[in-house]
């Protein structure tokens, strides 16, 4: 089983670095370790369409976030407030990111 080392988590804050997004933040809705993208929320829109069904019998257009690579995305310090990269470092028996630029453990 091929993973990818992804630098974001579930709900991180993330701005996107490359691409017509580009400058926009969001929050991780969800990672996709074995193809290391992410899905950002109200980022890479999509327009899905939808059949017609018992609760929704009209069917129509809507729109939905897609994956994009992990690494059109830079992880933003909860504590600096800047997008930065992540160091790992074990601290207590457990692996920790922490903050490129101001030094703080994000998690």
């Amino acid at each position: 089983m091929n993973t990818h080392k992804v630098h974001v988590k579930k709900g991180d804050t993330v701005t996107v670095i490359s691409g017509n997004e580009k400058g926009k933040k969001g929050k991780v809705l969800r990672v996709d370790y074995k193809k290391g993208h992410v899905v950002v929320e109200n980022l890479n829109m999509v327009k899905k369409h939808l059949r017609p069904t018992q609760t929704n019998p009209q069917g129509g257009v809507t729109s939905i976030p897609a994956s994009m690579s992990s690494s059109k995305v830079m992880l933003v310090c909860p504590s600096c407030g800047k997008p930065t990269r992540v160091q790992r470092e074990i601290r207590d028996d457990s692996k920790v990111r922490i903050c490129k630029k101001c030094k703080k453990a994000i998690d």
